[in-house]
C-alpha cells in the first residue's frame, strides 16, 4: 500500500472505530487503504493466508454500524479508489469505482443530460462501495428505485483474492442474477471495487411543493391519498415538529416552527403534465387539513428545501449531544399507528423522538435523542429503538429499508425470519466466502443465542 497507505498509529486509527451508528464501537489493529482493485486482491491473498479475517469501509457514513472493526480487526478502505473508468452516453451508463462519491457520479455526466438516480441524504459524502453494501436509497428512490434497480455489474474481491465479474453491464442480462445477490450484502461476500451503474435523463421539468400540516396524522393521511390518486411522486418525504424546529434553526428556509408536520413533494417529467399534477396535489393536501401548500418558485428555493432535508440528521445536534436513527419500513396506510407507537416508546423510555423519513414508502427515521455520556440512558435508547423496529414487523413491515442490519438489528432479523430462511442466507453467503472472513460478526443472529426467532411470513425453499 505503501507508507501512506497503511494507518498503524493508534490515534489515526481511532477515526475508524465506528461509523454512524456510535452505539458500538471498536478500534480496528490495522487500517490499510488500497488504490486499486489489484492491491484490494493482494491485501485480501495476504489476509486469506494469515487466516485473518477483515472489514471493509468506504466513507463511513452507514448507520447500522456494518463496517464496526469486530471481531475482525483488520479494515480494508476503499476511499482512494475514485476512478471513473468509463462513462458511455449512448449506452446510458458509467463505471465508477468503489470510492467515487455518490453525487460526483450525476456530476460528470450532467452536461450529457444525465444523472444517478440513487440519492442517499448522505450522497455528498457517501462512495459507490458503500451504497451497494448496503443497498441505499434515498428521497428520489419512490418513483426511480434503491440501489439494486441501478447496478448493471460489479467487480468483487472474493475473500481469498480472487477478482470475479458479476453481471455482464446490460438491462436484461442472462442466468442467475448475482449483482443482485451482492447488493445489500453488506460486504460479507467480498469487496467491490467498481460498479456499472444505470444513468437515467435528466427531467425535462421539476415541481417541488411544501405542504404544512397541523399533525402528523393529517399528513400521513396525505401520504396515502397521494398514491391511491394513481400519483407517484419523486419524493414524497415528512418531517415532524421536533425536526422542523431543528431545520430551521440550522437553515433559516422559512419553515414554520409550530407546524405539526411537513411534507416536501416532489413532482418530475414533461413540462406539459406537471401543471395539473401539482394542483390536484395541492388540492389533496388541502383537503386532508393542510394549512398552506407552497412551491418552490425557482431552483434555488428547492435546492434549500433538500438542503435542509438532508441535512436534517446533522440539524439534530443543536438538540441533543448524541442520536440513534433507525430505519424501519411499514406499509405506507400504517404509518400513524407506527408513528403512534413511536410516540409510545418516547414515552415510556423517557426520551425525545424526532421523525424525518420516506413517507412515500413507508421507511421511517425515527431519531432517538439521547447523551452517550450516560449510560443508563444510551441503554435506554437502544431499548427504545428495538421497541420501534418490533412494532414494525408487528404491522407488517420490516426492520430496515436502506441501512441494513449491520451489528445494530442482528436480533431483530432473527425475529424477522425463520430458522430455515437464516440457513439458507447463511448458505448463500457460503458460496462467496465459505469460511467466514468478509466482515464477519455482520447481519446473521449468533446462532444458539437469546433470541427467540418468530414464526416465518415466508418459508425458504432448501
Amino acid at each position: 500500500m505503501g507508507s501512506d497507505g497503511v494507518i498503524a498509529d493508534a490515534a489515526a486509527r481511532t477515526v475508524y472505530e465506528c461509523d454512524g451508528y456510535t452505539l458500538e464501537r471498536a478500534v480496528p489493529d490495522l487500517v490499510v487503504l488500497p488504490r486499486s482493485t489489484d492491491e484490494v486482491a493482494r491485501v485480501l491473498r495476504a489476509a486469506w493466508r494469515a487466516g485473518v479475517p477483515f472489514v471493509p469501509r468506504g466513507a463511513g457514513t452507514g448507520l447500522s454500524g456494518g463496517c464496526l472493526a469486530a471481531p475482525a480487526r483488520l479494515v480494508v478502505g476503499t476511499s482512494r479508489m475514485r476512478a471513473i473508468r468509463a462513462i458511455d452516453v449512448p449506452n446510458r451508463r458509467v463505471t465508477a469505482e468503489a470510492g467515487v462519491v455518490n453525487a460526483e457520479v450525476s456530476r460528470v455526466v450532467r452536461a450529457a443530460g444525465l444523472h444517478y438516480a440513487p440519492d442517499p441524504s448522505s450522497q455528498n459524502a457517501c462512495t459507490i462501495g458503500g451504497n451497494v453494501a448496503e443497498n441505499s436509497g434515498g428521497p428520489h428512490t419512490l418513483k426511480y428505485g434503491v440501489t439494486t434497480n441501478h447496478v448493471l455489474a460489479v467487480e468483487l474481491v472474493l475473500p481469498d483474492g480472487e477478482v470475479v465479474p458479476l453481471g455482464d453491464g446490460v438491462d436484461d442480462g442472462v442466468g442467475y442474477d448475482l449483482t443482485g445477490v451482492v447488493c445489500g450484502a453488506e460486504g460479507t461476500m467480498g469487496i467491490v471495487t467498481a460498479a456499472t451503474l444505470r444513468l437515467v435523463p435528466l427531467p425535462e421539468s421539476v415541481v417541488t411543493l411544501l405542504a404544512v400540516f397541523a399533525t402528523v396524522a393529517e399528513a400521513s393521511a396525505t401520504v396515502s391519498a397521494i398514491i391511491a390518486a394513481g400519483i407517484v411522486p419523486a419524493a414524497l418525504e415528512m418531517m415532524d415538529r421536533t425536526i422542523v424546529a431543528a431545520v430551521e434553526a440550522a437553515f433559516r428556509v422559512g419553515f414554520p416552527t409550530d407546524a405539526g408536520a411537513v411534507l416536501i413533494i416532489e413532482i418530475d417529467g414533461d413540462a406539459a403534465g406537471l401543471p395539473a399534477t401539482a394542483q390536484r396535489i395541492e388540492d389533496l393536501c388541502r383537503r386532508d387539513g393542510a394549512r398552506e401548500v407552497r412551491r418552490a418558485v425557482d431552483a434555488a428555493a428547492r435546492a434549500a428545501l433538500w438542503t435542509s432535508r438532508k441535512r436534517a440528521f446533522g440539524a439534530v445536534g443543536r438538540l441533543s449531544p448524541s442520536y440513534c436513527t433507525q430505519d424501519g419500513v411499514v406499509p405506507r396506510t400504517r404509518l400513524p399507528e407506527i408513528l403512534a407507537r413511536i410516540e409510545d416508546a418516547a414515552a415510556r423510555y423517557g426520551l425525545r423522538i424526532g421523525n424525518v423519513f420516506h413517507a412515500g414508502d413507508g421507511n421511517i427515521h425515527p431519531i432517538v435523542l439521547y447523551d452517550e455520556r450516560d449510560p443508563e440512558e444510551a441503554a435506554r435508547a437502544l431499548a427504545a429503538g428495538r421497541d420501534i423496529l418490533r412494532a414494525c414487523l408487528e404491522l407488517g413491515g420490516s426492520v430496515t429499508g436502506e441501512h441494513g442490519i449491520g451489528v445494530e438489528k442482528m436480533a431483530e432479523l432473527a425475529l424477522a425470519f425463520g430458522t430455515d430462511d437464516l440457513a439458507l442466507m447463511r448458505r448463500v453467503r457460503g458460496v462467496f466466502d465459505p469460511d467466514g472472513r468478509a466482515n464477519p460478526g455482520k447481519i446473521f443472529p449468533t446462532p444458539g443465542g437469546c433470541v427467540e426467532p418468530r414464526a416465518p411470513r415466508r418459508r425458504a425453499a432448501l
